[in-house]
């Protein structure tokens, strides 16, 4: 067994042609900058790329098969140097029966079954060429489909006041919309941690999972997970979602969820941050509010013996977000170091000294141990690291 790192929420901003997949992702979101990205700068083991249902898309993995530079593996998935990609694409739901926005993750172990899938899915959406489009189909019959299909079903950033299962999906349980035996992972989202969500009782059946949901590549790997495998590939992954034969997700890194945007209830009109009882803002008087992560977790939560064992779910503020740590900084750092992930989890506070000032060396270490001091985010503004 081994360690792997894996971020499973990436988006694809552009087609090698220019055509947009994610309308909000940045431009040089490209398929080979992702896979060149996660695995020169940021050392990922395996990345989710959610966006592999475009047909343009699809084409691009193809060439890159033919030409070499991926390689699909016997256990699923598709090797880039020394990243393992495992096809995905992100759904929205929005049943007749009113449950939605819900967005979803599905993964599948070839390429040949992404097609599959693209093809099926395209008679059920408006444009299969864009991300996270909505389907014309309940729940229960996308998961159907992707079990069908061999593959992964995961809820998305479950939590999020917009557009997921608890924040607009459903009022108090998952099995409003979906059959919870076609469940592999529950993705917690930046605004939330294992340790607030614990008194949830339906979702102790799940692992937790926690990437990044990147727009950009900069974003990528700002969370992931510590997974114990003997490879690389998507049967591995599998087998680590559901807990077996020693395979298991055995740490999540996250940034602290008070730099998620939607942590704080908040203030639509006025940006006024609220207690969780609120129903109008105390500033302005207005009636419009972005109920928190943290208070919708707490309407879910119930008094109950929680003895399932997580792993642990570490508190680290990415490169990016550090104050002080600009393009040449990093640049610097990646060029001494390597990747992030062993800036991250392997280089010593002496040796990041000798390569960037003592103070930026010392706010690093703060970073990737929690110790931080944080202003807290909401009302889709993130919360801010504070260094004075």
């Amino acid at each position: 067994m081994k360690e792997f790192y894996a971020d499973l929420h990436i988006h694809i901003g552009r087609t090698a042609s220019g055509r947009a997949v994610k309308i909000t992702g940045s431009r040089t979101l490209t398929l080979t900058q992702i896979l060149e990205t996660a695995s020169a700068r940021k050392g990922l083991d395996i990345v989710g790329i959610i966006d592999c249902h475009s047909p343009e898309v699809i084409e691009e993995i193809d060439t890159l098969l033919v030409q070499g530079e991926l390689k699909e593996l016997e256990e699923g998935g598709l090797r880039f140097q020394e990243t393992t990609l495992i096809p995905g694409s992100e759904i929205e739901i929005y049943d007749q029966f009113c449950h939605g926005p819900i967005h979803v993750l599905a993964y599948f172990p070839t390429l040949l079954q992404m097609k599959q899938f693209s093809n099926w899915m395209s008679q059920h959406i408006k444009n299969i060429h864009l991300s996270s489009q909505r389907i014309y189909c309940d729940g229960q019959t996308l998961q159907q489909k992707v079990y069908e299909l061999d593959g992964l079903f995961i809820p998305a950033h479950v939590f999020t006041p917009f557009k997921s299962l608890f924040g607009k999906g459903v009022q108090r349980s998952l099995t409003e919309v979906f059959d919870p035996k076609m469940i592999d992972a529950i993705e917690l989202g930046l605004s939330s941690d294992t340790m607030m969500v614990h008194q949830i009782k339906e979702l102790q059946a799940y692992t937790f999972v926690s990437n990044s949901d990147a727009h950009s590549l900069g974003k990528i790997a700002r969370e992931y997970q510590k997974l114990r495998l003997a490879a690389a590939n998507f049967a591995e992954l599998k087998k680590a979602l559901h807990e077996q034969q020693g395979r298991a997700v055995i740490a999540n890194y996250g940034l602290n969820p008070l730099l998620g945007k939607y942590h704080q209830t908040v203030c639509a009109k006025c940006g006024e941050q609220l207690d969780n009882q609120e129903t109008h803002c105390t500033n302005c008087g207005s009636t419009q509010i972005i109920k928190g992560v943290a208070t919708r977790i707490q309407e879910l939560s119930e008094d109950f013996s929680n003895t399932r064992q997580r792993p642990p779910y570490i508190h680290q503020v990415p490169l990016d977000f550090i104050p002080g740590i600009g393009p040449k900084m990093l640049e610097r750092l990646l060029q001494a170091f390597g990747t992030e992930m062993n800036i991250l989890h392997n280089v010593t506070v002496e040796q990041l000294e000798q390569i960037v000032p003592s103070k930026i060396a010392i706010l690093i270490d703060q970073a990737r141990t929690g110790q931080l001091a944080i202003a807290v985010g909401g009302g889709g503004i993130y919360g801010k690291v504070q260094t004075d």
